[in-house]
């Protein structure tokens, strides 16, 4: 089943302002480093912690200053955008006794424009006869203020109830199982029931040759070693043409159900028609769906006059995009090569889960351009990589920050997808890249004259596009690369 989501919290400021001491009062540790020099954090610091009882992470970062000369600037930069990436809300941190600064100013608009819960936090607020005193910062544009002190513990409490007030998040499974789910998906009298039944060893579900005898989604627990799985029986998916009546809608409504509530789907494909177009569109709302999927040839024993040899090779180049996913052929009426299915599941299970440090990431990327650079577009622009970072697993996701995500091009976009997964495979898992450019221009002229507090330009929305089977999206903005960010804790 899935796991239980935990709410991320990011500190988020310029420099000297008590990000670091206000993370240590809240995570109730001394963590993070405390000291008035600029630069002392570098690394992106997370801590468990809670507010009334109910858990969350909290993130400390290094100040934000692009004119700063410290060692590190641009790694401390990085830091923190991946910090913003990966947060659910953000709290801003300020200076009461220095007032609302340029820079302050900066930092409210970058924020501003990812789209996320922002809270400023006015620190150095040490008793009851300041708060009177902090309406001005409310001009920076953020609408929940609250004024604090790290170093006397003052309004702490108030300013994390103020954080994750209203915060919605996805609604946890009503029952929790430490199980993996396995939904078993496929069209119609492919032979489903008949492999779950022989799994089970009993006639758990209804068994016939006629198509869409199964009707109902039908969970139930099998031990396998040490490891607890749930296979969940689905209706057969048939084109919207041939739902010819309610229940069989109701049974096709129920299968996507079982499908959002997996953790792997077993693609089961009748390997005496072989693949048609109905399997391939079920494979793409797999992909969709960010599940792990197991390709499962099923009726096995009545191919007759064809190696498994070949019809893998086949396979493999009528559909590219589902190389990636590992492939049984077996018969559910005989049992043949069934015992093989659960370790398929842990595999891809466990890659779903995988975690690649930002560190080999980019050594990645720095190998992928060497071998081949990106190509120059017309006007004699050049895509520039900044650095790649993961976000999230179960589905892995990735941001790669580029320059401008115009510039990249579709054949290179291939390239580096199929590079990925040379390198790294991931087997049976999606991977999904999300593509953050930056506007040159603006930044420079940011750092030189920054625009006034309430001057922000919002981002335009990107465009999805699908290849290769694996999700990729062209720029986002940062409103909607936080719905697809959720917490990996």
């Amino acid at each position: 089943m899935s796991k239980k989501r935990v709410p991320k919290l990011a500190l988020v400021g310029r420099p000297n302002v008590g990000k670091s001491a206000l993370f240590n009062r809240i995570s109730k540790k001394r963590i993070a480093i405390v000291d008035e020099a600029e630069g002392v954090t570098r690394d992106r610091l997370y801590a468990e912690a809670d507010c009334f009882g109910k858990p969350f992470i909290a993130i400390d970062t290094g100040g934000i200053n692009p004119q700063s000369e410290v060692p590190f600037q641009e790694e401390i930069r990085r830091q923190t955008e991946i910090a913003i990436e990966e947060a659910d809300v953000i709290v801003m941190v300020v200076d009461f006794t220095v007032g609302i600064t340029v820079l302050d100013e900066f930092v409210a608009r970058l924020l501003l424009r990812t789209g996320k819960p922002v809270v400023l936090a006015v620190n150095k607020v040490d008793d009851f006869s300041r708060l009177d005193l902090i309406y001005p910062f409310y001009s920076l544009g953020i609408s929940k203020v609250v004024g604090v002190s790290a170093t006397q513990n003052f309004h702490v409490a108030e300013l994390l109830e103020e954080a994750f007030d209203g915060l919605q998040l996805p609604e946890e499974d009503e029952v929790q199982s430490s199980s993996i789910s396995i939904a078993i998906i496929g069209r119609a009298n492919v032979g489903k029931s008949t492999i779950v039944n022989f799994l089970l060893d009993e006639e758990r579900c209804v068994v016939s040759p006629i198509a869409g005898t199964t009707r109902d989604s039908i969970d139930v627990e099998v031990q396998s070693g040490e490891d607890r799985f749930t296979l969940i029986d689905t209706a057969g998916i048939r084109r919207k043409t041939a739902e010819h009546d309610a229940v069989e809608k109701f049974a096709a409504v129920r299968t996507q159900r079982a499908l959002e509530r997996a953790d792997v789907c077993v693609l089961v494909i009748d390997a005496d028609r072989g693949i048609t177009a109905q399997e391939k569109r079920i494979a793409h709302e797999i992909e969709t769906q960010g599940k792990g999927c197991i390709l499962l040839f099923n009726k096995w024993d009545l191919v007759k006059g064809f190696r498994m040899e070949h019809c893998r090779k086949s396979f493999e180049i009528d559909t590219p995009f589902l190389n990636h996913c590992p492939m049984l052929f077996v018969s559910g009426k005989t049992g043949r090569n069934l015992d093989q299915l659960f370790n398929a599941v842990r595999q891809v299970h466990e890659q779903q889960n995988r975690r690649i440090t930002t560190g080999q990431l980019n050594k990645f990327v720095e190998k992928a351009v060497q071998k081949y650079h990106p190509p120059m577009l017309d006007g004699g622009k050049r895509l520039r990589i900044f650095y790649l970072a993961q976000v999230d697993v179960q589905p892995p996701r990735f941001v790669l920050f580029v320059n401008n995500a115009n510039l990249m091009a579709d054949t290179y976009k291939k390239y580096l997808i199929n590079q990925f997964r040379e390198a790294y495979g991931f087997l049976g898992a999606p991977i999904q890249f999300f593509l953050k450019g930056r506007n040159t221009k603006e930044d420079k002229a940011e750092k030189s004259t920054p625009p006034p507090a309430r001057s922000f330009q919002p981002i335009a929305d990107g465009e999805e596009f699908v290849f290769e089977g694996n999700s990729v999206e062209d720029e986002l903005t940062d409103e909607e690369i936080s719905k697809l960010d959720p917490s990996y804790f």
